[in-house]
């Protein structure tokens, strides 16, 4: 390129700007013709200072600011040289006024773009010579001293780095490449290669190496974690093999191995058809060994958790959907997982699934359907209620006496029904028998049909009146019949018929209500201008009559002594109702609102507040029973504070009946005994408080939201995190903050230190008093705390917490620390007691294409301690 610049005395001076194109091919008139065309197209170029046509020469020359466009070539430097006869291009740095060389080359084509100190370009081989080039490929930076372009799909390259820490003068680290092969948007393969870190080099080295430099879907291996466990020995962990199988679903396929003979595998895969429908499929295995075989200590078991989770595109049908959340699986699989995914999950008592299909169908009047199958089970009982299937068919609300169209007026126009159905199929097993051929051996079944009438209307046109009555009629395949005493066998006989059986119940209720607002106000000037309360009292009145008819009598002993029973007693929607039933019920729903003056001076109106959400108290009168009529009086608050991040709940049982010196209920009111309206039996308070700094918003990665909740989790990180270090999809703990206004130069602001430390904090308090039988006594007293400081815009820590203040003692607690190196990040977590003691320490480069350059180091919990 140094002829270039020899070039440059020889210039003509003047400053012009000039536009123009080469339509056709220039020839020397002494040179014989060529039926072989030059240039295929036209070409388009300017410049600032210079441009110099040399018809001797057959060449073009373009000099400061030089653009040139060819087909799709773009070519930009401060000095261009076209050689059209040769069909070639050269370009290169002009110096400034200074000497220092400036207007470095950009050279693209196609979707390949170079920034090169100078270049040579062949039009018809598409070949090029290229110096000191700098190129991006899909997230790697490359530089490369020397580069030949082959073709359109191979570069060769010579003594050039690769990052992806952005700018090379600027990067933590780098790979030192002597000779390799570049294939743009798809791979780099080089000879021997190692790193730099800080601009010196590191042990780690290959004699060869492949770096991906595109970041579509493509399958390949995962690099295992390699590391040593307390009583599992050597392992290597979250190793396998990526299967982008299509852009519909993929496949993940992992496993654990330990020296000792534990293994796991997992398969994952995501699954999505736009405008249809998608969702995620898991399952996982564990095979646990604790100690050495016929020594003391030693345990083997296996463990699985399968979930699915599919959502449907209601877009695409509007009148059926098809959804599933499943969560099953070994009860004891959380807590005795070695995966550190499983972290937030291990204290779930309950592992629920459910997978339903409704269909609507639109027509007058509209009909809703579903099938629903679901199962619960409960990880300390190993108990498991499964439900397969449900049917289940509502009606929609019909109003045989309104007109078609116009408002419904009166008691008569108001008359509507209703008809619903469900039918059900349940059965109560055990985790060992759930599998076995006689899981639905005592399985209960029945259908339940239900017809609800009402009206409603105004009456002294302040009230609210309601009338209504319910028929239902149950259906059971099953019925039961008892003999007499029998005296050869000494006990009376029980025989389980299968059996259509049916039986019909009815009832009426009616319920009348009201509204009263009452105001209080208070000086204009003063902060709070007006005080309401709204009270909504209602009575109800249910009658239901005795069914009687559905009951019969046998013999339990030799003695003639006789009990009741009905054939529907073993129904799954319940028995007929022996007794008769008259009750009342009386509700008083209360809520205060405030208007207070707003800090804004410019607001014309005052700012409503609410002071108690509710404030609502219950309870009914049993008008047929013979002795403790009335029943006990719930109460429940709630309320807000501080702008809505703090929320109170409080719930409160008090009964009006007294205790005798034995602590046993008799039927004589608390007032005549203790001078007061009841006694309070039990009460429970909760609050949840969320807060943070005022410029800092708190985001759990939603990628762990979803590994926790999809395990049945909280929503929050009250509980820890899931931990998968290796997936950055799953630990960003320094997410992108949304651009705010009036905020400066960035480049000014400091990275290592800041006057302003961001913080978030998260508490969860739960209170529960017990005093039903004078014991007074505190059920569960607990606090839950989470939060996060951010140091610096590079140190962020965490600690997930919690206090038993009954059992005095810290609950689970889960320290984090997050460090963000740049085009690195380091990850340590510790969990410093409890049975899941453990910690684990990550360092990586962030980029998705090298994420396999990591160090991973974690001690698993000790299962004997």
């Amino acid at each position: 390129m140094q002829s270039f610049y020899g070039q440059q005395n020889e210039m003509n001076t003047e400053t012009s700007t000039l536009s123009s194109q080469i339509s056709e091919p220039i020839a020397v008139d002494s040179l014989p013709q060529s039926n072989k065309p030059m240039l295929l197209d036209k070409v388009k170029y300017k410049a600032k200072e210079l441009m110099r046509i040399d018809k001797k020469n057959n060449t073009l020359l373009l000099y400061d600011e030089a653009e040139m466009y060819y087909q799709d070539i773009e070519l930009k430097a401060g000095i261009i040289v076209l050689d059209y006869a040769k069909q070639e291009v050269y370009a290169g740095r002009i110096p400034d006024t200074t000497g220092t060389l400036t207007q470095y080359p950009f050279f693209k084509q196609a979707n390949n773009e170079v920034n090169p100190d100078s270049i040579r370009f062949n039009f018809e081989t598409k070949k090029a010579l290229i110096w000191n080039s700098k190129s991006a490929q899909n997230g790697m930076d490359v530089f490369s001293g020397f580069t030949k372009k082959q073709n359109d799909s191979v570069y060769y390259l010579k003594e050039a780095k690769v990052t992806t820490a952005g700018d090379l003068k600027n990067a933590d680290y780098y790979f030192r490449i002597r000779k390799g092969k570049l294939v743009p948007g798809g791979k780099i393969v080089t000879g021997f290669t190692n790193m730099y870190i800080a601009d010196v080099p590191t042990p780690l080295m290959l004699p060869f190496a492949y770096f991906p430099s595109n970041q579509r879907l493509e399958s390949g291996f995962i690099f295992p974690t390699i590391g040593e466990s307390n009583d599992r020995g050597y392992y290597l962990q979250n190793g396998g093999y990526y299967l982008a199988l299509s852009e519909y679903f993929d496949l993940s396929l992992t496993g654990d191995y330990y020296s000792n003979g534990s293994y796991g595998f997992r398969g994952d895969t995501q699954y999505k058809v736009r405008y249809k429908f998608g969702g995620q499929f898991s399952f996982r295995y564990e095979n646990l060994i604790t100690g050495s075989k016929g020594l003391p200590g030693y345990t083997k078991s296996t463990v699985f958790n399968l979930r699915w989770s599919h959502r449907k595109d209601p877009k695409s049908s509007p009148n059926s959907n098809f959804s599933a959340s499943v969560n099953f699986g070994s009860s004891d699989y959380f807590r005795q997982s070695i995966n550190q995914l499983n972290t937030p999950n291990f204290l779930n008592n309950n592992l629920s699934s459910s997978i339903s299909y409704s269909k609507t169908f639109p027509a007058y009047p509209r009909v809703n359907t579903s099938v629903t199958a679901s199962i619960s089970q409960n990880s300390r009982t190993q108990d498991v209620n499964l439900t397969l299937p449900t049917f289940q068919a509502n009606v929609e609300r019909i109003f045989p006496f309104a007109p078609k169209e116009g408002v419904k007026k009166g008691a008569l126009r108001n008359i509507n029904l209703q008809y619903s159905t469900r039918a059900e199929n349940r059965t109560v097993t055990t985790e060992d028998e759930l599998f076995s051929k006689d899981v639905f051996k005592n399985a209960r079944s029945g259908v339940k049909h239900t017809i609800p009438i009402s009206t409603n209307f105004k009456l002294f046109k302040y009230l609210s009146m309601s009338v209504g009555g319910n028929y239902s009629e149950v259906w059971t395949p099953k019925t039961v019949r008892y003999r007499d005493y029998d005296p050869e066998i000494g006990a009376a006989v029980k025989d389980t018929i299968s059996e259509f059986g049916a039986f019909r119940q009815y009832g009426f209720s009616a319920s009348l209500g009201t509204t009263i607002y009452g105001t209080f106000n208070f000086k204009p000037t003063g902060k709070i201008q007006s005080i309401r309360h709204t009270v909504r009292p209602s009575v109800s009145f249910s009658n239901a009559p005795s069914f009687e008819r559905y009951w019969d009598t046998y013999i339990v002993d030799a003695d003639g002594n006789t009990a009741d029973y009905t054939r529907y007693e073993t129904s799954l929607f319940g028995q007929p109702s022996r007794n008769k039933g008259q009750s009342m019920g009386i509700t008083i729903a209360n809520a205060f609102e405030a208007k207070v003056r707003d800090k804004d001076t410019t607001a014309t109106e005052a700012k409503k507040v609410k002071l108690l959400n509710n404030l609502n108290f219950s309870t009914s009168y049993n008008m047929l029973a013979e002795e403790f009529q009335w029943s006990p009086i719930r109460m429940n608050t709630g309320f807000s504070l501080f702008n809505n991040e703090l929320s109170v709940n409080l719930n409160a049982t008090f009964d009006p009946y007294a205790l005798d010196e034995n602590n046993r209920r008799i039927n004589t009111s608390y007032f005549k005994q203790n001078g007061g309206l009841a006694r309070m039996t039990s009460a429970n308070m909760n609050f949840n408080y969320s807060f943070s700094s005022k410029k800092f918003k708190s985001k759990t990665n939603s990628r762990n939201q979803e590994e926790s909740q999809s395990g049945g989790g909280r929503d929050d990180d009250l509980f820890g995190v899931a931990n998968n270090f290796a997936d950055g999809r799953m630990n960003n703990p320094f997410p992108d903050k949304p651009e705010e206004e009036d905020e400066g130069n960035p480049e000014d602001k400091p990275q290592f230190f800041q006057t302003e430390i961001p913080w978030d904090l998260k508490l969860a308090y739960s209170l529960t008093y017990r005093n039903n039988l004078q014991q007074r006594e505190i059920g569960n007293n607990s606090l839950m705390f989470s939060g996060n400081i951010e140091l610096t815009p590079k140190w962020k820590i965490g600690l997930s917490s919690g206090y038993d203040f009954k059992g005095k003692g810290f609950t689970y607690t889960q320290l984090r620390f997050d460090r963000d190196l740049n085009s690195w990040r380091l990850n340590f977590d510790w969990v410093p007691f409890s049975e899941r003691a453990s910690w684990n320490f990550f360092i990586g480069i962030k980029s998705a294409l090298l994420s396999d350059l990591k160090y991973e180091k974690r001690s698993a919990p000790d299962r004997n301690l």
